[in-house]
C-alpha cells in the first residue's frame, strides 16, 4: 500500500547495535534497505497519520519509562532467521492499539498478535538460512534488553521514512485509569489533543 504506516518498538542502543551488526553481516546487501527493527504493525492507512501519532503518545505514557524485553530464542523462517522476543508489556500495548485501530488493520496485522521478533537474515537460499540458524543457536544464550519507545515510519516501496519517535515515559497516574487504553477508533473519529515528538 502506498504511504502505508509502520509502527515499531525502539530498542535500547546496545541491542540495536547488536542486531544491526548481525543484519549487515547476514542480510543480502542489495536487499538490506533497513536497520534491524521490531515491527508491531505492518500496514496502517497513511491518511490516519495524525490519529496514529496521537494514540502512540497516549500509550507510550502508560507503559513505563523502560520496557523489559527478553531475547528468548531463534526462529528459522525458511529463507531467513529471526530472534524471538518476549515482552508482556509490549504485547499488552500492541493489543490495546490493535483494538483501537481494528477498523484500519490489514489481514497481516490482525493475525500478528503478540509475535515479536527481529529479522537478521531474509531472502536467501534455505540452506544458507539453515546454516546461520544452526550456528546462532549453538551459541545462543537468552538475554534481557529493553524497549525505549515507539517508532512511526512510512513505507517507501523498500526503504522506510521515519516520521516520529515517541519515547516511553513513567506514568503520572497509577491504577486502572493509567492502565486503560484509548477507545476504539472509527474511520471518521477525531483525534486526542496530545503532544507528539514527531519529526517531519
Amino acid at each position: 500500500m502506498a504511504d502505508a504506516l509502520i509502527v515499531t518498538a525502539i530498542l535500547d542502543d546496545a541491542a540495536q547495535e547488536r542486531f544491526d551488526a548481525l543484519r549487515r553481516t547476514h542480510f543480502p546487501p542489495e536487499r538490506n534497505h533497513l536497520a534491524a527493527h521490531v515491527t508491531l504493525f505492518h500496514e496502517l492507512p497513511g491518511e490516519h497519520r495524525r490519529e496514529v501519532e496521537d494514540d502512540l503518545v497516549v500509550v507510550a505514557g502508560r507503559v513505563g519509562a523502560v520496557v523489559p524485553v527478553r531475547v528468548a530464542g531463534l526462529r528459522f523462517m525458511g529463507r531467513g532467521v529471526a530472534f524471538v522476543l518476549r515482552s508482556p508489556a509490549l504485547a499488552q500495548a500492541r493489543s490495546g492499539l490493535a483494538q483501537r485501530w481494528e477498523p484500519w488493520l490489514s489481514a497481516q496485522d490482525r493475525a500478528k498478535g503478540a509475535d515479536l521478533h527481529v529479522t537478521v537474515q531474509n531472502k536467501v537460499d534455505p540452506e544458507r538460512a539453515r546454516a546461520l540458524h544452526d550456528a546462532l543457536r549453538a551459541e545462543f544464550v537468552p538475554s534481557d534488553v529493553s524497549a525505549t519507545g515507539l517508532g512511526l515510519c512510512r513505507y517507501l516501496d523498500g526503504p522506510w521514512e521515519e516520521l516520529a519517535r515517541v519515547p516511553f515515559v513513567k506514568p503520572e497516574v497509577s491504577g486502572p485509569t493509567a492502565d486503560a487504553g484509548p477507545a476504539r477508533r472509527t474511520s471518521g473519529s477525531g483525534r486526542a489533543r496530545t503532544r507528539r515528538t514527531a519529526r517531519g
